[in-house]
């Protein structure tokens, strides 16, 4: 019989022990086993950021703890010592885990009031500096044998359950993710209820290593940073360039479809526009500012300030309704050094921006349209995904009414495309709420990519209208959208997805020819010609090396067909193929061979690449 370790009551987590101390009638409540789903991970992992905790306390005794939250993708618990802590001391932290875990202790909650707490923890200033975040006069702590922590659970009710964990890296944190602050040691960790499912996690995680972006990045000459440049601003390279381009061709070829009209406002306005729009206010700390001619402006974080000048370039009919503008806008966003991380986190990016001026009536079949639109893309590619409903903020801009009508014009276009979705309550941007676009790729990871955003406030700020049937001014509303997200975050998702073994349509190199000796270069040229002229992108490597180690280089960069070229080719008018896109699956090698005639081998690999079409 599996052991209860919680209950649900509505939303709200409870443990076993607070259910006991608060003698709770049960029988009403939804129990949580002691099993691997989200409400179980939530106790779970918890108590064993709390084991991760007595074992470091154990270990160094002089070590102090600010918080050990369970996150997405496991746990992690903040802290300092007096001596430096490396990844090569986990696999000692993590025995004494296992060993605390033995034992069995149980965990036991007890009640202090504010001042008790501050007299117990009086020489921590990491529990005071965690104590000042807390409203209210009670605090709970948890004890497990001869260890305590302030927590206010859910925990397991005994530590004998936590069997199946490991820590999986060391970081640096600020204090309080404020930079100004100090840094401490934080370790991450996973725990399952279920070995074979820390198994599975595990092998995810080897394979995620594999797929890394960021080192494929580097051997397939995608892309690069540079020092001398700055941090987050990737540096494109020939072969990501022409990745980037294809994958930009085939959404404008069906924008330009979809009746959208191609656009750029600039890259720096002034910040009058930023203020007029809500940015300066809600959104400054985020952004980069410069004073010209004594007046200051800012590089803009998105482009929807330069697509509402689009819009007020001329007087608007609600016959000219809906409008559709789209830019692959770069824009700049200052983010911290501790959150960069390669093409998925950067300074400096692309989006492939769209907004839709449209009326009221109009916005539930504009999301729709985007909704389909979505679906082509990501199926193209192969990527399941989900859809999130993110709400108002705290910190936004508009009223409620603006708030209510913009939130339930997304939940209809869901609900009428019978689109699965869930609510992120406060998620929304800071001027409406949006739909997130999540995919999940072939390993599993869930990923945030597009969004599509209602908004009305941005219309009413800066005095958009347009005349109606009546010859009235009306208000038009704003659809913000981003299907890719940005071009860079999509490549890197792109590029572990597939760990480098990018789809025939959007390969940066499509076809590497080999000529054997240089008495076969000149065919080899022609067949190339004749490739780049149907779209084909195709690379000579004639280098004074082995066939087998030019070969072999083509299949370390992820080339879908390598050709061969020799006497009998010429003779034959044909090619010898390796052909990656058809691994063979019993002989488990990397390619399959063939031999096929030039102009099959063309009218194939042309077949291929306009097999996929976004419109």
């Amino acid at each position: 019989m599996q052991d209860i370790i919680g209950y649900k009551q509505n939303d709200l987590i409870i443990d076993t022990q607070t259910a006991m101390e608060q003698s709770l009638d049960t029988s009403s409540l939804v129990p949580i086993y002691y099993e691997d789903t989200e409400d179980s991970h939530e106790i779970l992992r918890h108590t064993c950021a709390h084991l991760l905790a007595e074992a470091i306390k154990t270990l160094y005794p002089e070590a102090k703890f600010f918080v050990g939250p369970v996150v997405e993708d496991g746990f992690y618990y903040d802290f300092k010592v007096d001596r430096k802590i490396s990844v090569e001391d986990l696999p000692t932290i993590e025995n004494k885990m296992k060993e605390i875990a033995k034992r069995g202790n149980k965990l036991t909650k007890i009640h202090l009031n504010r001042v008790q707490a501050e007299q117990r923890f009086s020489g921590d200033e990491l529990k005071q500096a965690v104590m000042s975040r807390i409203e209210g006069d009670d605090f709970s702590i948890y004890e497990q044998g001869g260890f305590e922590d302030l927590c206010r659970g859910p925990h397991l009710p005994s530590l004998k359950l936590l069997q199946h964990f490991k820590l999986t890296k060391i970081a640096g944190a600020y204090l309080g993710g404020d930079e100004n602050s100090e840094v401490l040691i934080r370790i991450y960790g996973i725990a399952f209820a279920k070995k074979e499912n820390l198994k599975e996690y595990l092998h995810r995680l080897e394979e995620a290593k594999k797929r890394d972006h960021r080192k494929l990045g580097v051997e397939l000459g995608l892309f690069s940073f540079d020092d001398d440049v700055g941090a987050g601003l990737p540096i494109w390279l020939p072969k990501g360039a022409r990745l980037r381009r294809r994958i930009e061709e085939l959404l404008t070829k069906a924008l330009i479809i979809n009746e959208y009209e191609p656009v750029r406002g600039p890259e720096i306005l002034k910040s009058d526009v930023w203020k007029i729009s809500g940015h300066y206010s809600n959104y400054k700390e985020n952004m980069y500012f410069t004073t010209i001619d004594e007046m200051e402006y800012g590089l803009k974080p998105m482009n929807c300030v330069g697509h509402i000048k689009v819009y007020q370039s001329s007087l608007r009919s609600y016959r000219d309704l809906p409008l559709r503008f789209y830019e692959y806008g770069v824009v700049h966003r200052h983010e911290k050094s501790g959150v960069l991380h390669g093409l998925l986190r950067v300074r400096e990016f692309t989006q492939d921006d769209a907004h839709i001026f449209c009326t009221k009536e109009q916005i539930e079949s504009e999301v729709s349209n985007i909704l389909a639109f979505t679906h082509r893309i990501m199926s193209a590619f192969g990527f399941s995904y989900q859809m999130e409903l993110s709400t108002r903020p705290e910190q936004s801009i508009g009223s409620d009414e603006v708030w209510e009508s913009a939130t339930i014009s997304l939940k209809n276009a869901l609900e009428k495309n019978n689109i699965d979705y869930r609510i992120d309550e406060g998620g929304g941007a800071f001027y409406g709420p949006k739909i997130d676009i999540k995919i999940t790729d072939a390993i599993g990871r869930k990923w945030q990519c597009g969004t599509v955003q209602v908004d009305m406030n941005l219309p009413d700020r800066f005095n958009l209208s347009y005349t109606d049937e009546n010859n009235s001014q009306v208000q038009p509303v704003m659809l913000h959208r981003a299907i890719l997200g940005s071009f860079e975050r999509f490549i890197a998702i792109l590029t572990e997805h597939f760990g480098g073994e990018f789809p025939f349509f959007v390969a940066p190199t499509q076809v590497v020819l080999v000529p054997l000796d240089s008495k076969h270069l000149d065919f080899a040229k022609d067949v190339q010609v004749k490739l780049r002229n149907i779209g084909i992108y195709a690379e000579i490597n004639a280098k004074n090396e082995t066939l087998n180690k030019r070969v072999r280089f083509a299949e370390k960069q992820k080339v879908p067909f390598i050709a061969i070229i020799g006497d009998k080719e010429i003779e034959g008018n044909s090619l010898s193929i390796r052909d990656r896109t058809q691994k063979s699956l019993e002989s488990k090698a990397d390619s399959t061979q063939y031999e096929m005639k030039v102009g099959d081998f063309l009218e194939k690999v042309s077949i291929l690449n306009g097999k996929v079409f976004f419109g």
